[in-house]
C-alpha cells in the first residue's frame, strides 16, 4: 500500500500562452507532473506565462534502447565524478533532449526525492527497463557500488548494440542484392519473355522444357505478380504485430530461426553469450542462483531460451543441479553445460559464465564475419543462376533450331 502511495502520478499536459524576453507571443505545449512544475520549466526556457489550461494525461514516455544506454554511461560518469543520485538524475534530465528519456528521468528524481529506492522507481518504467536492470542495480545499491554496476550494464549493452548492428550490417548486403536480383528477374519475366514468346509461336516446333518452364513462368508472373507482392507486403506489415502479441507463434519463428543452416548456430551463440552474462553478473554481484532466475525471464530476446530458463528456474527449486537442468532441455550446447557442470562442483560458477560469455561473444563475431563472406560468392551465385537460367531457357530454341538448319 505503502509501496503503491510511493509511485509516481501520471504526468499531465498543457497548453500555454506566454511572452519572451522580447515581448513576442508565444504558444505552445508541455508535459509536466503539475501546473507548478510547468510553469517554472517554462520559467526557466525564458517564457512569462500568461496563460495555462490542462489537458488531460500525458501518454507513457517511451525510450529506445540507445537512449537507455546513453542514460545508463551518463549517470554511472557522474556518480563516479561525486554527484549525489538525485543531483545526477535531474543534470541529467535538464541536459538531454531526445524522445522521452528526459521525462522519464525527471520522474527517477522526483521519486528518489521522495525518499523511494533507485531500483524501485526503476521499476515504474518496466518498458525502459527491464527486470534484469533493475535486479542489478538493486544489488549495487545494497552492496553501495551502484557506479560499478551502471558501467557493468553500460557496457554489457553497448556490446549487444554492436553485435546487431554488426548483424543488420552483415545480412543487408545480401537481402538488398538478393532482392535486386527478383526484381531484374521478374522485369525479364514480364517484359522481355513474352516477346520471345511471339517469336517461339512461329517456330510450329516442340519447345524444350526449361523453355516451357520459363514461359509458364512468365504468364503466372504476369497474372498474379502484383497480388502475389501485396500479399506479401501486408503478411510482412502483419507479422511482427502478430508475433508480439501470440506468445506461441513469436517462439515458432525463434525456434525455426535457431535451425536455419547459417544463422540459426550465429543466433544460438548470441543467445548464450546474453544468457550467461546476464547469469554471471547477477551471480558475481551476490544475488543467490535461485533469485537471479527471477530476472532472466527476457535476457536472450529468444523465446525458446527464455522458455528454457523458466524451466531451468523451476527445476532448480525442485532440488536440481543447474547443468543437469539444461542438459535435460536440450537447447544449450554441450560445450556450455559441461563447463558449469565442473564450475558448479568447484563453486566458481559466476567466473565460470562470464568467461563462457566471453567465448560465447568471440564465436559470435567470427560467425558473423564468415556469414558475412559466405554470403557475398553465394548472392552471386544465386543471381548469376536466374539470370543466367533465364537467358539460356530463351535461347534454347533458337540454339536448336539453328543446329536443325
Amino acid at each position: 500500500m505503502m509501496r503503491a502511495a510511493m509511485r509516481d502520478s501520471p504526468e499531465l499536459r498543457f497548453a500555454w500562452r506566454g511572452m519572451d524576453a522580447e515581448g513576442k507571443q508565444k504558444h505552445g505545449r508541455i508535459i509536466a507532473a503539475d501546473a507548478v512544475s510547468a510553469r517554472a520549466s517554462l520559467r526557466r526556457e525564458g517564457v512569462i506565462v500568461t496563460g495555462l489550461e490542462m489537458l488531460g494525461a500525458a501518454p507513457p514516455p517511451k525510450a529506445t534502447t540507445a537512449d537507455v544506454t546513453l542514460f545508463t554511461r551518463q549517470l554511472a560518469s557522474l556518480l563516479r565524478a561525486g554527484l549525489p543520485l538525485a543531483g545526477a538524475l535531474e543534470l541529467i534530465g535538464g541536459t538531454t533532449a531526445r524522445g522521452g528519456l528526459p521525462r522519464i528521468v525527471r520522474a527517477l528524481a522526483r521519486d528518489i526525492t521522495r525518499g523511494v529506492p533507485f531500483s524501485a522507481a526503476l521499476a515504474h518504467h518496466p518498458a525502459a527497463f527491464g527486470a534484469l536492470y533493475c535486479q542489478l542495480v538493486s544489488v549495487g545499491e545494497v552492496a553501495g557500488a551502484l557506479p560499478a554496476v551502471l558501467a557493468r550494464l553500460a557496457d554489457d549493452r553497448e556490446r549487444a548494440a554492436s553485435q546487431r548492428a554488426r548483424l543488420r550490417a552483415a545480412l543487408a548486403y545480401p537481402v538488398m542484392v538478393l532482392l535486386l536480383s527478383l526484381a531484374i528477374t521478374a522485369g525479364l519475366l514480364i517484359g522481355v519473355v513474352p516477346t520471345f514468346k511471339t517469336i517461339f509461336d512461329g517456330f510450329g516446333a516442340a519447345l524444350p522444357a526449361p523453355t516451357r518452364f520459363v514461359l509458364a513462368l512468365s504468364d503466372g508472373v504476369g497474372r498474379f505478380g502484383v497480388p502475389f507482392v501485396a500479399t506479401c507486403a501486408c503478411a510482412m506489415i502483419a507479422a511482427p504485430s502478430w508475433m508480439k502479441r501470440s506468445h506461441d507463434a513469436r517462439e515458432t519463428a525463434d525456434r525455426l530461426a535457431l535451425r536455419l543452416p547459417l544463422a540459426g548456430a550465429l543466433l544460438r551463440s548470441l543467445a548464450v553469450a546474453r544468457w550467461s552474462r546476464a547469469l554471471g553478473t547477477l551471480l558475481s554481484a551476490g544475488t543467490p542462483l535461485s533469485d537471479a532466475f527471477d530476472s532472466l525471464a527476457h535476457a536472450t530476446g529468444n523465446h525458446v531460451f527464455d522458455r528454457a530458463t523458466v524451466e531451468i528456474a523451476a527445476r532448480l527449486r525442485n532440488g536440481e543441479r543447474l547443468a543437469a537442468a539444461m542438459r535435460a532441455l536440450g537447447c544449450f550446447p554441450q560445450d556450455v553445460v559441461q563447463p558449469i557442470a565442473v564450475a558448479e562442483e568447484s563453486g566458481s560458477l559466476d567466473a565460470m559464465l562470464l568467461d563462457l560469455a566471453t567465448l560465447a561473444d568471440r564465436q559470435v563475431d567470427e560467425r558473423i564475419g564468415s556469414f558475412a563472406s559466405l554470403c557475398e560468392p553465394l548472392v552471386i551465385t544465386v543471381l548469376g543462376a536466374l539470370v543466367g537460367g533465364l537467358v539460356i531457357a530463351m535461347y534454347l530454341p533458337i540454339i536448336q533450331l539453328g543446329n536443325v538448319v
